[in-house]
């Protein structure tokens, strides 16, 4: 929100000072964001024209000879058509800044005569978009003095920075009020009086949709001239951004900013027949005033005639019966809109105006009638003309709430020592209206604030009023003992796992927590309960089933643009389904490429091997230990969801029934639905999904005694049918010996036609850890017997000879 230092001095009546008063917006809640004291258009001077020659070499420039007022005029070179002797005009010596090229002043040599300065058009000094010609003042401007202050462009623009709960100060009246309250002035109150009108308006309306507009104003003014806005108006509009267009535009922007009131303006000859506030039809489109088409749904309201959308209620007018110099009768729209409709029709059109701003946060509709007469009385001075009288439909009129407010709240909410007294005088001055004497008001809010809901509401008004800096600041309470643990298990293990996967080489990514129902449904998701009521955009349609659809997105834009091996992860949430059950915490992660952990990528003694599941595999299992899973006891099963090669993929278990993590190369199925290129390997751990560990320590003490005895190492080679896992010859050689077999690995797979048909060799080494006494060879060759018996009675599988 900006606004110039004297448009605010026309609501509020203070001796205070810019500084004081940009001190004070901050102090109570409108955050100054920046302060433009036009500091750039004080070098500029107002200077008079003595003579003008031709220039020797050039048909289009004259030679200058300007009094800026100190007695020695200076040459300057000028082009512009209307330079003469006698013209008086803005001048710019060497070293000045002009804003509007751009250009600091230099002198310089212009067809081989030096210019020692320049005479500025309106739009060197950001006036306007004027550059014919330069400046023309009247004779009499005094020559020597400040163009600035003479032309009063010097007026400050302040910018506050608005929080959506503070409707009332999206206008220049409404930041005065505040200020008043805080004591810095006196709020101009002068009322608004309404305009007599002679005879009815003749253009009727009907509201079709009273759910989506609760009150329309209309009136007809006959016989306007519309031109130019007066040169306060288009310099107050243009010091906050906007460009003056005519003066009924003009009028409706100045109240928008004014009164926080937006308004619209129908040019009459345009409008056939009646208005009327309707849903808009499916599919049916409007040319919007800033010529661009837009499609309609049956959720928007629209204003339209007989020939059909006229304006897209509360946010944009139609280019068909937008106001321009041939406008003569016009139509002056004050109406009301609901809040939510208006921000979402907004956003899924993708228009952003300064009545969107405002509607979408709540206009004061008790505004809705006196910004209609106020805006009339500016098309009458401005444009002339003779009214009708107004016509309103459906507005009921503002029923205030009432608070029941303890001003014992104020201490125990902020530890302020206010007054009852006190805090009355403040929400008095604020529009608020409060009874009672006690330590009890009631409270009545008024229609300018639609934020106030509560007490808590009241004790906030009363605190920035009175003055945060008033709260004394207070030392944390200090514990006498260190304070117990902060951080959740799941927020624990969230940190464990980033660390261990970033040691391994792997960056941290943050994708979108939504994604397109396609890719949902390749992940296991696009379930109703997942699907977004309100998308922001039809690629973000699903909350995400899986960490991977966005990995893989982001690894094949990092492919893109030249960067194919790369090694991503992240930790964050996925979704089965609506239910807080159905959020889970995951740490997942993708390679490509050639990003194996470690790897060298291209080299010149050779390109390293590509990715594959067993670098999946090792992530997820760096990430399980990470977050405290028990690894020794975890089962790894070719199992895995079809978004995994069927063959290079596998789930990890606690137990037949605990999932921790799937992982495996991605199908080419669905590296091709995604658009993506591979090789590509996942994974996903389910944090959640790891026990918690056991809230007291159990009695049973860690060994820490190391054996002094030789570790012995035994191969075995077991032939068994194709379907065995090799995890179940592990599991069932290292039960043979549970306090003596302290590993198995297997180092070795063979097949071939002699073994026989459906038959594989899978050689394991057995570490054995002599523990009291170092073991005979008959108590190691009776060792491998249980070993090769259990191996057996598990699996079926004999000793390879």
């Amino acid at each position: 929100m900006k606004f110039t230092l004297s448009w605010l001095k026309e609501h509020l009546e203070t001796d205070a000072t810019l500084d004081e008063i940009v001190e004070k917006l901050t102090m109570i809640g409108l955050e100054v964001e920046e302060v433009d004291d036009k500091a750039s258009l004080k070098p500029f001077v107002i200077a008079k024209v003595l003579t003008a020659e031709q220039h020797p070499d050039a048909d289009r420039l004259r030679v200058l000879s300007v009094d800026t007022g100190d007695g020695k005029p200076v040459q300057v070179v000028c082009g512009a058509p209307n330079a003469r002797a006698g013209l008086v005009g803005a001048f710019a010596a060497p070293g000045t800044y002009v804003p509007g090229i751009d250009v600091t002043l230099s002198v310089g040599k212009i067809r081989g005569v030096e210019s020692h300065g320049m005479m500025c058009s309106e739009r060197e000094l950001q006036m306007s978009d004027e550059h014919d010609g330069i400046i023309d003042l009247p004779e009499d401007a005094p020559v020597g003095t400040s163009f600035a202050s003479w032309a009063k462009l010097d007026d400050p623009v302040i910018e506050i920075g608005l929080t959506p709960n503070r409707p009332d100060c999206t206008g220049v009246h409404g930041i005065a009020r505040d200020l008043a309250a805080a004591g810095l002035g006196t709020l101009k109150e002068a009322p608004i009086a309404a305009v007599a009108g002679k005879g009815a308006c003749p253009v009727e309306l009907t509201i079709e949709a009273p759910e989506l507009c609760p009150g329309f104003a209309l009136r007809l003014v006959r016989g306007v001239k519309n031109g130019a806005s007066p040169k306060w108006m288009q310099q107050r509009l243009t010091a906050i951004g906007l460009r003056p267009i005519n003066a009924l535009v003009d009028i409706t922007n100045y109240v928008t900013f004014d009164r926080g009131r937006p308004l619209h303006v129908f040019d009459a000859a345009k409008v056939k027949g009646n208005l009327t506030v309707r849903r808009a039809k499916d599919g049916e489109t409007v040319l919007a005033l800033d010529e661009r088409e837009y499609k309609l749904t049956p959720e928007m309201c629209v204003i339209a005639d007989e020939n059909g959308v006229e304006s897209i209620a509360g946010i944009m007018g139609g280019e068909h019966s937008g106001c321009d110099e041939n406008t003569t009768d016009v139509l002056i729209e004050s109406a009301l809109w609901d809040a939510m409709n208006i921000a979402r029709t907004g956003r899924d059109l993708g228009i952003i105006t300064d009545a969107r701003y405002r509607f979408e946060r709540g206009v004061d509709p008790e505004m809705m009638e006196p910004g209609l007469e106020l805006a009339t009385q500016l098309v009458l001075d401005l444009c002339g003309g003779e009214p009708t009288e107004s016509r309103v439909v459906g507005y009921k009129g503002y029923e205030p709430r009432s608070i029941t407010f303890p001003v014992s709240e104020v201490k125990r909410l902020t530890g302020l020592e206010v007054s009852s007294t006190e805090s009355k005088d403040i929400l008095n001055r604020l529009g608020f209206t409060s009874t009672g004497d006690g330590e009890v008001l009631d409270v009545s809010v008024p229609s300018w604030r639609p934020d106030i809901d509560g007490k808590a509401d009241l004790v906030e008004e009363v605190m920035r009023i009175h003055g945060v800096n008033e709260i004394a600041p207070q030392p944390l309470p200090s514990h006498g003992a260190v304070n117990g643990q902060i951080l959740t298990v799941l927020q624990n293990r969230t940190r464990q796992a980033r660390r261990a996967l970033a040691v391994r080489g792997m960056l941290e990514a943050v994708t979108w927590t939504f994604i397109d129902e396609t890719q949902a449904k390749l992940f296991g998701g696009g379930n109703a309960s997942l699907k977004l009521s309100n998308p922001i955009a039809a690629s973000m349609s699903d909350m995400r089933p899986s960490l991977l659809p966005g990995l893989i997105a982001a690894a094949q834009r990092n492919a893109a643009r030249g960067y194919a091996d790369v090694a991503l992860f992240e930790v964050s949430s996925t979704y089965e389904n609506d239910s807080y059950e159905g959020q889970r915490r995951v740490a997942g992660g993708i390679r490509r490429g050639t990003a194996v952990m470690d790897g060298a990528g291209r080299h010149w003694s050779g390109n390293s091997a590509s990715v594959s599941v067993f670098d999946a595999k090792a992530d997820a299992l760096a990430a399980l230990e990470a977050a405290g899973a028990p690894v020794d006891k975890l089962q790894i099963v070719a199992e895995a969801p079809a978004w995994y090669h069927p063959g290079r993929s596998g789930t990890i278990r606690l137990g037949p029934k605990i999932v921790l993590a799937a992982f495996g190369e991605i199908h080419p199925r669905t590296l091709e639905a995604l658009d993506a290129e591979g090789p590509i390997c996942g994974f996903e751990v389910f944090l959640d999904a790891i026990p918690e560990p056991k809230a007291k320590a159990t009695r049973t003490k860690p060994r820490l005694d190391l054996s002094p005895f030789q570790l012995v190492r035994r191969d075995f080679a077991f032939v068994v049918d194709k379907s065995v896992e090799a995890a179940t010859i592990e599991r069932a050689a290292a039960a043979a010996d549970k306090k003596l077999v302290t590993g198995v690995r297997v180092f070795d797979i063979f097949e071939g036609a002699s073994l026989g048909e459906d038959k594989k060799s899978v050689a394991i080494e057995v570490s054995i850890q002599p523990r009291d006494k170092t073991l005979t060879d008959e108590e190691l060759e009776a060792i491998a017997g249980r070993i090769v018996a259990n191996v057996g009675k598990q699996t079926g599988g004999t000793l390879r000879g």
